[in-house]
């Protein structure tokens, strides 16, 4: 008697697996995670593929872990229920040190905005990156000089650093963000007179400027309003008499541009190489600014 295509007596000499789940049934498909065979019935569509029920309910399968399946940012950063919540965090901490700055005075100040190297009467001795006062590279992003220039800040950094904290995730977000404000005030130190004080969180919010520019021709959103809100920025920055360091502008929004870059376009096969890769070099070459002219002061 002739039997139907795909009947159990052709297929018991196919040498196909049968399925984990149902011994009876053979096939040739596989789950695309633990790549255990499975069998129609339990095949799950994915988006490559088909994955078993196991590995659909516990979001990994054989030999992934669990975190695997999670959603990701565009930056591939993991997506989080909070996604300002780092943005808030910087948000705080400025505003805590403006208030320390308002209670304690200019002393406090004087202790921690970024200067090549200068005698600080206040504090009555030598001060200065040169001196060995490395930490003012950093803490000088967060002092500011005046209510207005705080409030703008501010304002700045919940604008632009929350979208791309969302677009980029937590962990390359806040790499972004520092790197960006160390490459200005590298550029500060390096090109500024050396007695003269320099503080804000203008360098790390001109990377978040730098970034959502790449960002959004990534996107291809409309680069006008950008542009625009940049270049209205920059004629303030090299205005004469607003007192602003133009260095650390600069400085900050060539960082954001090749972060971010490195951010969104790096290829998903290498993507955290690429992407803490670019942040380590601008890392490095602030690094290099910084040993420069310590030794051209020293």
């Amino acid at each position: 008697m002739d039997q139907a295509p795909g009947s159990r007596q052709d297929d018991a000499h196919s040498g196909l697996p049968a399925c984990y789940r149902h011994a009876d049934r053979e096939t040739g498909v596989r789950c695309t995670r633990c790549e255990r065979p499975i069998c129609p019935e339990c095949m799950v569509s994915a988006s490559v593929g088909f994955q078993c029920p196991d590995c659909v309910r516990s979001g990994s399968g054989t030999g992934h872990a669990p975190s695997a399946s999670r959603p990701r940012t565009l930056a591939g950063g993991t997506m989080t229920a909070d996604p300002r919540l780092v943005t808030k965090i910087l948000l705080g901490l400025c505003l805590a040190a403006f208030l320390v700055q308002l209670s304690v005075g200019d002393r406090f100040t004087d202790s921690f905005d970024l200067i090549g190297r200068a005698y600080i009467p206040l504090l009555g001795e030598f001060g200065g990156v040169a001196e060995g006062q490395w930490y003012r590279l950093l803490t000088s992003m967060f002092l500011h000089g005046s209510y207005i220039h705080i409030v703008f800040n501010m304002l700045s950094l919940w604008w632009l650093g929350g979208p791309l904290e969302e677009a980029l995730g937590r962990a390359r977000y806040l790499a972004l963000y520092f790197v960006s404000g160390l490459a200005g005030s590298a550029l500060t130190y390096l090109l500024a007179a050396p007695n003269q004080p320099s503080l804000g969180a203008s360098g790390a919010i001109f990377g978040l400027f730098g970034a959502t520019a790449v960002l959004m021709r990534r996107m291809r959103y409309d680069m006008r309003p950008i542009i625009a809100l940049l270049v209205i920025n920059l004629i303030f920055t090299f205005s004469p008499g607003f007192n602003i360091s133009w260095q650390a502008h600069i400085g900050g929004l060539v960082a954001g541009v090749v972060i971010g870059y490195g951010m969104v376009h790096a290829p998903r096969e290498r993507r955290a190489l690429v992407q803490f890769g670019a942040c380590a070099l601008v890392l490095v070459v602030a690094v290099v600014l910084t040993l420069l002219r310590t030794g051209q002061l020293t």
